[in-house]
């Protein structure tokens, strides 16, 4: 156990007391801020740095033209119907001056097709701007053909948009306003980063085992303890670093949190003023605190320790894998062809919890919850909505017994593996090493 500790000790300060650490540490967070705020901010350059194409309308109803308006990044401009024989000759004419054509025609009542020509494929944003303004353009039209008196303003009248509030009962049966968006966003982050740690902690294992297999290290420091105490070590230590990212993390965001909170309760204070301002102020403050309140309303203690098992579970799983077949080989060039199936067993683990989204309660979120290659990733999607207790514990037995078991095969590969030099291994190899 004191070899062990000293392995562990040697891991985790050689990653920890790097400055490198403490700065992606401290920097990963915006990083993701940035990261999600970027496709935003590149999708509204794209909208206002783009030039405003010219679109010839030619309606032979002589009823809808006029229902396109022009924008930023369209103009529309009303042609007669009778002026054009052949889209195409049209646009020929045009040499050049207009970049799409637009035909109603005059049978549109009945069939609902409008055509657009263009040379090249047009913009979705096109496309879906015309079906929506001609599609409720026709359907007045339609109502006003009835000859009903104010039969369009009955329809609108009519028409309902229903706000769907999710409330749940707490333990003493009160009721507490919860919100399906922020409980999908915050299951989603959670197997995010599970997915994204558990592959990025692996490979830094399976970095270190080569790199010390190729300078020939490993053959001095196996002399002094057992090869699987050098696995478990690294594992171990290895591990200790994102623990110790995610406490970091996790202080962080409760500092911000109650920094936000108060915040908001300053402001709320100081919103006794009956000017216009102060009243437009107290408005938005009061759908920001209706988020706050749904952001709030998870549990988050029993989903935070949840989280911290899976992750530990499937990093154990996972990392025992990378260790033992990055021993396996020489050089880093030839790690791909024993990774490539781990991580595409990882990505099918991300990929069905992306499917589950929808339906975190189905059969299959569950059956992939109880898998314990993919249950580390799926069950993050599921916490947020409330899971069972047995099968929590049925999922969590499942994983860290095959993490166990993993373990114990993947250092049997470790123990042949780290001193076998020259020859490229097989999985045929491998196989006869755990055996």
């Amino acid at each position: 156990m004191n070899k062990l500790r000293l392995i562990i000790a040697r891991e985790y300060m050689s990653i920890v007391g790097r400055k490198s650490f403490i700065i992606m540490t401290l920097l990963l967070p915006l990083l993701f801020v940035v990261i999600g705020a970027v496709p935003v901010v590149l999708a509204w350059l794209n909208d206002k740095g783009s030039d405003t194409q010219q679109i010839a309308v030619i309606d032979e109803t002589g009823r809808y033209a006029a229902a396109l308006h022009s924008d930023d990044m369209y103009s529309f401009v009303a042609m007669q119907g009778d002026t054009m024989t052949d889209a195409r000759q049209f646009y020929d004419k045009a040499n050049g001056s207009i970049d799409a054509v637009i035909i109603i025609p005059s049978n549109v009542d009945s069939t609902g097709v409008v055509n657009i020509y263009s040379e090249g494929t047009i913009t979705p944003a096109l496309a879906s701007m015309v079906k929506r303004t001609l599609a409720d353009t026709i359907q007045n039209a339609h109502l006003a053909s009835m000859g009903i008196p104010n039969l369009q303003q009955m329809v609108s009248e009519a028409h309902i948009d229903v706000d769907v509030r999710s409330l749940k009962w707490d333990e003493n049966g009160g009721e507490q306003e919860s919100s399906t968006d922020a409980a999908m966003g915050l299951g989603f982050l959670l197997s995010f980063i599970t997915y994204m740690f558990v592959l990025m902690y692996g490979a830094m294992i399976m970095n270190s085992v080569i790199e010390e297999k190729t300078n020939r290290i490993v053959e001095v420091v196996v002399s002094s303890c057992r090869p699987f105490q050098l696995m478990l070590g690294k594992i171990i230590g290895v591990g200790l670093v994102g623990l110790t990212q995610m406490a970091i993390w996790i202080i962080l965001l409760a500092v911000v949190g109650i920094v936000a909170g108060g915040a908001l309760g300053l402001t709320q204070l100081g919103t006794n003023a009956v000017s216009p301002e102060a009243m437009a102020q107290a408005s938005d403050m009061g759908v920001v605190q209706s988020i706050m309140q749904q952001v709030l309303s998870i549990n988050y203690l029993p989903i935070i320790v949840n989280f911290v098992l899976y992750f530990i579970g499937g990093y154990l799983l996972y990392s025992s894998l990378f260790a033992g077949l990055g021993s396996a080989v020489d050089q880093p060039s030839d790690s791909s062809q024993f990774t490539t199936p781990v991580i595409l067993i990882m990505l099918i683990a991300f990929y069905a919890g992306i499917a589950c989204m929808e339906n975190p309660t189905g059969p299959m979120a569950v059956w992939c919850s109880m898998i314990p290659f993919t249950s580390p990733v799926v069950m993050m999607i599921r916490l947020p909505f409330g899971v069972p207790g047995w099968q929590l514990a049925l999922s969590l037995v499942l994983l860290f017994g095959t993490a166990l078991l993993i373990i114990w095969l993947a250092a049997r590969i470790y123990r042949r593996g780290i001193l076998h030099y020259g020859q490229k291994a097989s999985f045929k190899e491998l196989f006869k090493w755990m055996k």
